[in-house]
C-alpha cells in the first residue's frame, strides 16, 4: 500500500476590490447573469459568466423545472450554449456567484460535481486551463487556475473518443 496526497493551489481575496479590474468586472457580470435565473423552487439564484479567448463574455442561469432533475445549473447553461454556438471558442476564465432570499450566503458557493464534469472535459477539449473564481457577493472569493485542480479523479476516458 501507498499513501498519495493532493494538493490544491487557490488565491483566495476578502473583498471584490483586491481583484485585478478584468476579474472584477467578470465577478460583476456574473451576478448580472442571475436576473435571469429561474429558481422559483430553491429560491438560489446562480449566476456564471464566461470569458471567451476573443474577450466575448457569455452568461448563464440556473434554470430549475418542476420536474427534479430536469433543470440545469448555471455553468451547463452557459457552457453548453459556447459549446452549440461557438464550437472553436476557447474559454480563458469563469466567474460564479449565487445569491437567495431565505439567507445571507457568506462563503464562496463552489460549482457541483457535474458541472466540474462538464468544465473538465471543456479543459481538455481546448487544451488549456481554465481559470474560475468564486465569488461571494460582500465575502471572499476563491482563485483556482484550472479546473483540474478541483476535480482531480474527474472521468476522462481518451479510448471512448477514438
Amino acid at each position: 500500500m501507498e499513501v498519495q496526497n493532493f494538493t490544491i493551489s487557490y488565491e483566495t481575496f476578502n473583498s471584490i476590490n483586491q481583484l485585478e479590474a478584468a476579474d472584477q468586472q467578470l465577478c460583476l457580470k456574473a451576478v448580472d447573469a442571475m436576473a435571469t435565473s429561474h429558481s422559483p423552487y430553491s429560491k438560489f439564484k446562480v449566476g456564471t459568466a464566461i470569458l471567451l479567448g476573443d474577450d466575448e463574455v457569455v452568461l448563464g442561469s440556473n434554470q430549475e423545472n418542476v420536474a427534479y432533475p430536469s433543470g440545469l445549473c448555471a455553468e451547463r447553461v452557459a457552457l453548453f450554449g459556447i459549446g452549440a454556438h461557438k464550437p472553436n471558442a476557447v474559454i480563458k476564465k469563469m466567474a460564479i456567484t449565487a445569491q437567495t432570499e431565505l439567507f445571507k450566503i457568506v462563503n464562496p458557493v463552489t460549482s457541483c460535481g457535474a458541472c466540474l464534469q462538464v468544465m473538465i472535459e471543456v479543459e481538455k477539449r481546448q487544451n488549456s486551463p481554465i481559470e474560475v473564481l468564486f465569488y461571494c457577493i460582500d465575502g471572499q472569493i476563491l482563485k483556482v487556475k484550472s479546473v483540474k485542480s478541483l476535480i482531480p479523479f474527474a472521468f476522462v476516458e481518451d479510448r471512448l473518443g477514438a
